[in-house]
């Protein structure tokens, strides 16, 4: 029996501010702060050029695991899922900041990596179960563009730690913690919604989407993939190809800070993607993150260029993945975060196998037509979008 009224606050900013910090924590200051540091820890441990691939590779690979248990499980347990994510990243945070070889920094780096994946479909599902948040495709935008903050942040903290890159990681960790028990404070779902994850829904469940919904969503994993190809270019290599530019240490940071800053602005500009749909929000990133790559590999040596491109970078990708959820969710709304989840480990999955092609190619045809062709894998991935791939939505069986 529903209640007619109900005490608790009923306010999203607590739960929306709360889910954009672990955000923020496990993908811009944990899982994608590798690049940053990059040139750092290649010079204190002998990391090299292909070991940082292979690295960034194993991370996705193990983002992936993460992404895939959050496919299963976000539905029922969220909480668990919020948990699991903060101390898999704060454990690799952890672990990085005190690694004494490469070897062990990169795996920690790698398992680090298990917090986003586990992240973002419980978000999705925490988000889905309150009532003040479970209507609004725009609350699950700005939580899922905490990526830009956290990248400013880790930005900001390499301008004042570098290049002691071992605090930055140690801080990271404990803003994780913190943040995922905001998240669990702030969750406040009704006796309803958490019923429905044990007795409360009398209609039976299967364990995993039919057949129809994985064909429904045929043109959207295609691109997923593709987007996740191109965009590994800048994420793995970026800051390095600005440091071989000849870019001064505070210049190729600052890059670094806009591709946060362009992120960020995703929380600004979320109500007219809202307006313009999944499919079209998907094409105008997808071809913002073609050309800023591509402007990235030609203009490294302008400083300006580079910022310019950085910006753009950071705002389509942040974009792109919150049109992503979008897409799932017109498709299927029940199964948004399960949705969800397979498209991101999809998204990381082309990221894995672009980071090692990259750092293949790289030392055989040199930064510049590397990031060419993912500039091109990027432009590519905005075809499903534009043929009119996975168009409408999953017919839902009705309620009683």
């Amino acid at each position: 029996m529903k209640r007619p009224f109900s005490l608790r606050p009923v306010s999203p900013l607590p739960l929306v501010a709360a889910g954009t910090g672990l955000i923020a924590a496990t993908y811009g200051l944990v899982r994608l702060a590798y690049g940053l540091v990059l040139p750092e820890v290649e010079r204190d441990l002998a990391l090299g050029v292909a070991m940082a691939g292979v690295v960034s590779a194993g991370a996705s690979v193990v983002y992936c695991a993460g992404a895939l248990l959050g496919f299963l499980l976000a539905a029922r347990h969220p909480r668990a899922l919020v948990l699991a994510a903060a101390l898999s990243a704060a454990t690799g945070a952890g672990g990085m900041a005190l690694a004494p070889t490469a070897v062990a920094f990169a795996v920690f780096a790698i398992a680090g990596s298990a917090g986003a994946g586990l992240a973002s479909p419980a978000l999705v599902a925490v988000l889905q179960r309150n009532p003040s948040t479970r209507r609004s495709p725009r609350a699950q935008a700005i939580v899922n563009a905490g990526t830009g903050p956290g990248l400013v942040v880790a930005g900001v903290l390499a301008l004042v730690l570098l290049p002691d890159w071992r605090l930055g990681w140690g801080i990271a960790a404990a803003v994780t913690i913190a943040a995922a028990g905001a998240v669990l404070l702030t969750d406040r779902a009704d006796a309803g919604d958490a019923g429905d994850a044990r007795a409360g829904d009398a209609r039976p469940r299967r364990p995993l989407p039919p057949a129809s919904w994985y064909a429904a969503h045929r043109g959207v994993l295609a691109a997923a993939l593709l987007m996740g190809v191109g965009s590994a270019a800048v994420w793995t290599y970026g800051r390095t190809v600005l440091v071989a530019s000849g870019a001064p240490a505070p210049v190729s940071v600052a890059a670094w800070v806009a591709l946060g800053v362009g992120g960020s602005a995703v929380i600004a500009t979320a109500k007219g993607l809202e307006r313009l749909g999944p499919r079209a929000a998907w094409g105008l990133t997808a071809g913002v993150i073609a050309v800023s790559s591509a402007a990235l590999a030609v203009g490294a040596g302008s400083a300006a260029l580079a910022l310019a491109a950085c910006a753009a970078f950071g705002w389509g990708y942040t974009a792109g993945s919150g049109a992503l959820i979008a897409w799932t969710t017109q498709l299927d709304g029940p199964r948004a975060p399960a949705g969800t989840a397979l498209l991101f480990v999809t998204l990381i999955l082309g990221q894995a196998l672009g980071a090692a092609a990259f750092g293949a190619l790289i030392p055989a045809v040199g930064e510049t037509a590397a990031f060419l062709v993912a500039a091109v894998a990027s432009a590519l991935a905005a075809t499903p979008a534009l043929l009119g791939v996975s168009r409408g939505s999953i017919p839902q069986p009705a309620r009683r």
